[in-house]
């Protein structure tokens, strides 16, 4: 409980963050930039000169659009930096002799009590993670039921709700990859609108608005593309780090303590 409080704690704290640095990055040195250049074009069109419409990277991302999708980007990735970092904490457990047992020994229920010794000495936090539950438990069921099977079953019925619970706690995540496309696409209805409502200057020749409308609605599309792809690559590898970290805490109870169970 207290680990999922500080993990929601954690997550407000990234949102507020995301939200003030990108904001003030993009009044400090996003908008002021795109509105330069902006103004530079506009004096070279009023003057009759040739100008190129300006495509630099501040004016591809000034909008709110762009602006939320970067928030909402960054706090993603933050929430997904602490899951890693926590999934990475427990993988270190797989190099830790939590129980030590001799090749050739074989463990009787009797003996199961003296194996949980090291693992209830460990700290409250690592006694939490997956593996020394694991190991708990399947000694414990071993210890009450005398039975190989049972133990083996609370091994995998630990790891499978583990499982259950990280693919669980990546919701908020996912919810973040689907809104940001969905805010690209709303700076697009919000650019193609303004450029129709100003479809009759550009029936006197005036194109200026139109196509200043036409890329809000183009470059929000395509900033928030760009991102929930970044986005979802990182999903997937933090995936494979949760998966594995299951699956070799599977397999190091079989080989480290299962395999060396007697039944009296």
């Amino acid at each position: 409980m207290k680990s999922n409080s500080n993990e929601m704690f954690y997550q407000l704290v990234a949102l507020i963050v995301s939200v003030i640095i990108v904001h003030t990055v993009y009044v400090t040195v996003v908008r002021p930039n795109a509105d330069a250049q902006i103004r530079r074009a506009a004096e070279q069109s009023a003057a009759g000169e040739q100008y190129v419409v300006p495509r630099s990277f501040f004016i591809v991302i000034k909008d709110f659009e762009q602006e939320a999708c970067f928030v909402l980007a960054f706090w993603a990735l933050a929430i997904m930096g602490y899951k890693s970092r926590t999934s990475l904490r427990e993988k270190r457990m797989l190099d830790t002799p939590l129980v030590s047992i001799a090749e050739g020994t074989r463990i009787l229920p009797d003996d199961a009590g003296q194996l949980t010794r090291p693992l209830q000495s460990l700290p409250a936090e690592q006694q939490n993670y997956l593996l020394p539950r694991a190991l708990q438990t399947a000694l414990s069921r071993f210890q009450t039921t005398a039975s190989i099977q049972s133990a083996t079953e609370a091994v995998n019925t630990i790891c499978e709700r583990e499982d259950s619970r990280l693919d669980s706690e990546l919701s908020m995540v996912r919810y973040i990859t689907w809104a940001i496309p969905s805010i690209g696409f709303i700076g697009t209805v919000r650019g193609i609108g303004a450029a129709l409502g100003q479809a009759h200057e550009a029936m006197e020749g005036n194109i200026a608005g139109v196509t200043a409308n036409l890329g809000v609605a183009f470059n929000s599309t395509f900033i928030a593309l760009l991102l929930s792809i970044v986005v979802m690559f990182f999903i997937h590898q933090l995936q494979l780090i949760q998966e594995r970290l299951v699956l070799d805490s599977n397999s190091y109870c079989e080989n480290r303590l299962l395999r060396f169970l007697k039944s009296d």
